[in-house]
């Protein structure tokens, strides 16, 4: 068999949201039975069919590389963690949807990764504060939204979490996907959460190897703020 095409994914988010339960479900289309704390990263594969059905129709191979620990930790290990962020092609964001700060963690992880440094020259980073995108370049590294353990929502919560994580999404210009890991229905064949999840492939993949310069890594679109504000935050 002729070998694939390949491109790398981040699969960022704080210490136990389900990344590693997560790529497993995308890798192997199974659920992990028993999840462990990830030690550095951990990297799976999942064939990926770009514009599947149509004659452009090629098979690629998606690296998902599962980064662990804290976006809290010692300067040490974040350095450490950077040499991750090389060539990157794009970034899935994980959080619990059950837990605010998990989500709120996300413009920390995003601004690590995306800068590729451990601590980001003029970013202000702490809660209620704006993140400044004036210093990212023009084309972005395309982004994905995932929101984990949906089925732990309290009913009488849902609406108040489904109106943060649109929030998010608008912010990261990001779709997004809220599933349960345990659960392999919610990505199956044929559902809204199995064609964003192409959508986003298909995206990663152009802009591998169908744009001028894919080896660059970039970050956001416009010269917006992050403001935290806007998540709603009690």
């Amino acid at each position: 068999m002729a070998s694939l095409d390949r491109v790398k994914v981040l699969v960022l988010g704080d210490s136990g949201v389900g990344k590693s339960s997560l790529v497993h479900l995308l890798c192997q289309n199974q659920v992990l039975g028993n999840p462990s704390w990830t030690v550095g990263c951990s990297v799976d594969v999942r064939i990926h069919d770009y514009k599947e059905g149509t004659p452009e129709e090629k098979t690629y191979y998606i690296e998902l590389w599962d980064v662990g620990g804290s976006v809290g930790c010692a300067s040490s290990i974040k350095s450490t963690r950077a040499v991750f962020y090389n060539s990157v092609n794009g970034i899935v964001l994980v959080h619990d949807l059950t837990n605010k700060k998990s989500s709120q963690n996300l413009y920390r992880w995003s601004l690590e990764a995306l800068n590729r440094d451990s601590s980001p020259t003029g970013v202000i980073v702490s809660n209620g504060s704006d993140y400044d995108r004036e210093r990212f370049a023009e084309n972005p590294v395309p982004l994905l939204l995932i929101g984990t353990k949906f089925d732990q929502i309290p009913d009488n919560k849902r609406n108040e979490v489904l109106t943060r994580t649109a929030f998010l999404s608008e912010d990261f210009n990001a779709e997004e996907i809220n599933l349960d890991c345990t659960n392999p229905r919610y990505l199956a064949a044929g559902t809204s959460n199995a064609v964003k999840l192409s959508r986003f492939f298909d995206k990663v993949i152009e802009k591998r190897y169908f744009t001028r310069d894919p080896s660059q890594m970039t970050a956001f679109t416009d010269r917006k703020r992050f403001n935290f504000k806007s998540l709603h935050y009690d």
